[in-house]
């Protein structure tokens, strides 16, 4: 099994962005099914989200407007992130940062 967890930085403000609704999913041949959801901490992290199986394809969603909605009056541009990625069988776990601002963000393989 891999561990997964991610962090969410608001570059714009530059700090960390607390309280971004997280959702963890899988790919299935039906669709998507939902593993577990959690939100960011103070400091932006997420650490309790469910492991998932080796091989599997999985995807991280950012409620972003929930986020934009406490800090800024102006409606998101991108009103969630979906971030999709392979689960290698040799990983013991994955950190996957989003770089937040209003207008973009960014998102990588972290350590």
């Amino acid at each position: 099994m891999t561990g997964i967890s991610t962090h969410v930085l608001d570059t714009s403000l530059g700090h960390p962005a607390g309280g971004v609704p997280v959702e963890l999913a899988l790919r299935t041949e039906d669709g998507w099914q939902v593993l577990g959801a959690s939100a960011t901490d103070s400091d932006g992290r997420v650490g309790d989200l469910p492991a998932v199986e080796a091989g599997s394809v999985v995807r991280l969603r950012f409620d972003t407007a929930a986020y934009f909605a406490r800090t800024t009056e102006d409606p998101p541009f991108f009103p969630e992130v979906a971030i999709v990625l392979t689960v290698a069988p040799d990983q013991h776990h994955y950190h996957v940062p989003l770089l937040l601002n209003p207008f973009g963000y960014s998102v990588y393989r972290g350590s």
